[in-house]
């Protein structure tokens, strides 16, 4: 269950006030909307967890062989260009864009929109606020974003400049040009 505080009508949190925010309060997974609503997200029990597991180790397996960027764990929050503050469940930044960041930059949370998004929506997750994150990511510049919905047997496949694709599971999803030759199989 995730919980939204719309903050709006009483402050308007900046980037670093977000960060202050979360360095105080380590134990509270945050994450804050462009359109500066303070999320609280909750924890994943343990087939999301291991799901989630999962597809980090598959990206990292093709990274590795690849050496083409770097890949973030869901513990990791993109300072996002579009004003958003968010954490994807697996991200990959190209190693040039990463690499062009400063050591502060890239220690604190980066101000860089990954390259390559995927979101696993945990049963407790309602599919409305991560659409709408997913957009988010696409609107700061992701290259490509996978969601995946086992809950509705599928997967929207976001694009910049095209409409969401929807496959139904299983399937196997192709990294394209982003990543070049990963699949991934996903049931």
């Amino acid at each position: 269950m995730t919980t939204i505080l719309d903050l709006k009508p009483l402050i308007k949190l900046t980037s670093e006030d977000f960060y202050q925010l979360c360095q105080v309060n380590p134990d509270l997974p945050l994450e804050l909307s462009r359109n500066g609503e303070l999320i609280i997200m909750s924890p994943v029990g343990g087939e999301s967890g291991n799901k989630e597991a999962n597809l980090i180790a598959d990206v990292i397996f093709w990274n590795r062989q690849t050496q083409l960027g770097f890949v973030f764990s869901s513990s990791t929050v993109f300072n996002l260009p579009n004003g958003g503050n968010r954490y994807p469940d697996v991200a990959w930044i190209k190693k040039e864009r990463w690499e062009s960041l400063t050591l502060e930059e890239r220690q604190k949370f980066p101000p860089i929109c990954p390259d390559f998004v995927i979101e696993l929506r945990s049963p407790s997750d309602r599919l409305k606020p991560l659409q709408e994150k997913m957009q988010e990511y696409l609107d700061a510049g992701i290259r490509l974003g996978w969601l995946i919905n086992s809950q509705d047997n599928n997967v929207e496949i976001y694009r910049p400049n095209q409409s969401v694709e929807v496959l139904n599971l299983p399937v196997s999803l192709s990294g394209e040009d982003v990543l070049p030759n990963f699949n991934l199989l996903v049931e």
